[in-house]
Parts: C-alpha cells; sequence; structure tokens
C-alpha cells in the first residue's frame, strides 16, 4: 500500500513538472522528475526510454514556444497508489503558430488530462490527452468544420 505521503509527494512532482517544465518552458525539470525508463503512451511522443525522454523534452519547449505566457490550472488531481490522475485547464496566447501555420495571436484555452505512474518520486509511465481538436478549432484550422453540423440542423 502507498502512503497518503508518497501520494502526496507523486502529485507535487506531477504539478512541478507542469508548471516549471511546461509553464515555465523548461526542459531540465524532465532530469530531475522523470525516471530514464518513462513509458510514454501520449499521442505524438509516444515512446520509451531515452526516446521518450527526448520527446518529452521537446514537448516542454514546442508547448512553451506556441504559448509562452500559458498557465495551468488543476482543476481536479486524485492520486490513489502509485498513480495521479490530474484534469487541467491550459491557457495562453498563440504567439508561434501550430502545425505549420502562422501565429495568430488568439487566446487559448484546452483541457487536458493526464495519468501519471511514479516509482521512487519519478514519472515512470504516462499518458496524456490534451484536447487538440479544440485547440486547432480555436486557431481557426477547423473553419470549415466547426459549425456545419448547426447550420445543417437549423
Amino acid at each position: 500500500m502507498v502512503s497518503t505521503s508518497l501520494a502526496s509527494d507523486n502529485k507535487a512532482a506531477f504539478r512541478r513538472l507542469i508548471v516549471d517544465g511546461f509553464q515555465a518552458g523548461d526542459p531540465a525539470v524532465v532530469d530531475e522528475l522523470v525516471s530514464a525508463a518513462l513509458v510514454e503512451h501520449q499521442f505524438g511522443l509516444a515512446g520509451s526510454g531515452a526516446q521518450a525522454i527526448k520527446n518529452l523534452k521537446q514537448a516542454v519547449v514546442d508547448v512553451h514556444a506556441l504559448m509562452p505566457d500559458v498557465r495551468y490550472s488543476v482543476d481536479s488531481m486524485v492520486a490513489d497508489g502509485d498513480t495521479v490522475w490530474t484534469r487541467m485547464t491550459a491557457r495562453g496566447t498563440d504567439s508561434e503558430g501550430a502545425f505549420g501555420h502562422p501565429a495568430t495571436g488568439r487566446r487559448i484555452e484546452i483541457a487536458v488530462i493526464d495519468v501519471a505512474r511514479f516509482d521512487n518520486g519519478r514519472l515512470v509511465e504516462h499518458w496524456g490527452v490534451p484536447d487538440r481538436f479544440a485547440l486547432l478549432a480555436q486557431l481557426g484550422l477547423l473553419a470549415g468544420l466547426v459549425g456545419r453540423r448547426d447550420q445543417a440542423e437549423g
């Protein structure tokens, strides 16, 4: 059984990865908080070991480049055993552009769901689900699709 203290430590480690890593744009925090044996399941980042670490660090850089003012609010965080479930909202301004498109200057707000498993205080396995569909819509990259259903019903 994992102690309440250990669960709290795991929650703190995950929060730090988000705030000091993604929000501050510092990929070095990955070396402090993530196991070299990381197994990453998130679409676009999936891999294990050194490749997963490289992908995660690049994601920290990429997210911060897209939205240098990004802020994460933790809407819900639960730890059970060695696993932490987090529901967050990411908010920022598209300052860099995404998916090969120029910056829009638009405000972005998306939901992010993460499941993170820890061992000895280090992240060893991760599943991430950022709402990329909402991101694309808010960047105006789905303009031809968004609203079609409403128009067809109206």
